[in-house]
């Protein structure tokens, strides 16, 4: 938490230096309002859209019980209201969270998820996905996008600002075009990778045990690997949301990544459970929920 806050305080503090570089008070406030304008609506709707975006249907207590009841189980322990759960119809094993409050949450999981997890492997991964409603982490992207947004403002401003009295020195214009997006997509990215990092950790608190989550990330690094996912690879902005990336693995950690490396995830949460070993990735799980 304490290094989102610094990244977001990063964040505002190159949206003010730069405004107020470029067009004032004024210019700044503009460039924010635009932005926030736009992140406003993009917060409150977000979660119908994705959701329509990748076909997800609403799951019913009635057509899948034992995955209900490990939700409802999970939401209780984290002190949450049970959130909807929807069904994507894709291959690929993966997650997100979303909804613009706790009290509006929703976990969509895929079918790949479910079919290739063990019981406590999908306890883990929907632990994982509570952390992030738990956090509000929709909420704490929505102002770093609102932020990054701004910034992108102000460098296309800066394009139209000429030379004479109250413009910028071009030199500055150009640094404002060319690196104000560049660094603020990279705190963006930052910000994503330690809510990553704090939704495993409050996640392992949640479902009570680090290595079933541990386990879901290396079976979810494989599968991504291994399938596609279509609409993401449409929609790659949609990629930070879920629980690992669906585009591409990375071995590191990347300055240009919206997930920490898997092994480094793996790692860290193998520090909560000390003297355990590395959990194994086991065979064809049962599936633990009905048609």
């Amino acid at each position: 938490m304490t290094r989102t806050f610094l990244l977001m305080a990063v964040m505002a503090g190159l949206f003010g230096a730069i405004g107020f570089a470029l067009g004032g008070e004024g210019g700044m406030l503009v460039a924010l309002g635009l932005a926030g304008a736009m992140n406003l609506w993009a917060w409150w709707s977000s979660d119908t859209m994705v959701l329509r975006m990748y076909g997800a249907h609403e799951l019913s207590p009635a057509s899948a019980p034992d995955l209900y009841g490990m939700t409802r189980d999970l939401a209780q322990r984290a002190g949450l209201p049970t959130p909807k759960l929807y069904l994507i119809e894709e291959d690929q094993p993966n997650a997100f969270a979303t909804g613009r409050s706790p009290e509006k949450g929703v976990v969509a999981i895929t079918r790949g998820l479910v079919e290739s997890m063990s019981r406590e492997e999908l306890a883990g991964v929907i632990a994982h996905e509570l952390a992030h409603i738990k956090n509000r982490d929709t909420l704490v992207m929505t102002v770093t996008a609102t932020l990054a947004g701004a910034i992108g403002q102000l460098a296309h401003l800066a394009q139209f600002r000429g030379s004479g009295r109250g413009a910028p020195n071009a030199l500055v214009s150009i640094a404002v075009m060319i690196l104000a997006p560049l660094l603020a997509m990279l705190v963006q990215m930052a910000i994503s990778r330690s809510r990553e990092y704090e939704a495993d950790r409050v996640g392992a608190e949640i479902c009570g045990d680090p290595q079933w989550l541990a386990s879901a990330l290396g079976r979810l690094e494989q599968g991504a690997q291994a399938r596609d996912n279509h609409v993401a690879e449409a929609n790659p902005a949609t990629a930070h949301m879920f629980i690992v990336n669906p585009l591409h693995t990375r071995r590191h950690d990347s300055l240009f990544s919206t997930h920490p490396a898997i092994a480094n995830r793996i790692a860290a949460l193998m520090q909560l459970a000390p003297g355990r070993p590395s959990p194994a990735i086991t065979a064809k799980p049962k599936r633990p929920w009905g048609k």
